[in-house]
Formats: structure tokens, sequence, C-alpha cells
């Protein structure tokens, strides 16, 4: 399964919509809201839509640990720089 965005799911070739949508509640210390804060304000969004992201980047970081496969950050050239572990 890829996910195209946090609405729309691309399941084996198959584009699935939902259009019901899911109210949650979130505890969080002040330093992760003024975090959150901060990079909902760098990327010009809502907090809800870095939190929409960011759930995306963990089902693609959980599915590539379920194939054997690792995430990490690269440079231009393609050199590992840091490998994300833990997930």
């Amino acid at each position: 399964m890829a996910i195209v965005d946090a609405k729309t799911k691309v399941e084996a070739g198959t584009k699935v919509e939902s259009s019901a949508e899911v109210r949650l509640s979130l505890v969080l210390s002040p330093q992760l809201n003024a975090r959150l804060d901060e990079l909902a304000e760098k990327a010009h969004a809502t907090k809800s839509d870095v939190l929409r992201k960011a759930l995306i980047l963990y089902d693609v970081a959980a599915e590539a640990k379920e194939k054997g496969e690792r995430l990490a950050l690269i440079d231009k050239d393609r050199n590992v720089l840091t490998e994300i572990v833990g997930i």
C-alpha cells in the first residue's frame, strides 16, 4: 500500500477515498506543543496537517521495517547521512 495523502490511499492499484473524518484528542507536553507550533508555522500549515504528514511518514517507516528495509536520510550524492532507527 502506498499512501498518497492523509485522505486518499492507493491499495493494489485501486484508489480508495475516505469521506468520514474522525476527531481525536491529544495530550502533549508544552515543549512538544511548542515544537508542533514551530513546524506548522514553517510549513505554512496547521498542526493537524503536520500530524497527518507525521503519521504518513511513520506508516512508510513501519512498512519498510516489515519488508526488512531501512529508513535513512541521504544527501544529494545518495550517501547515507543518518539511519532512522526505533520505528
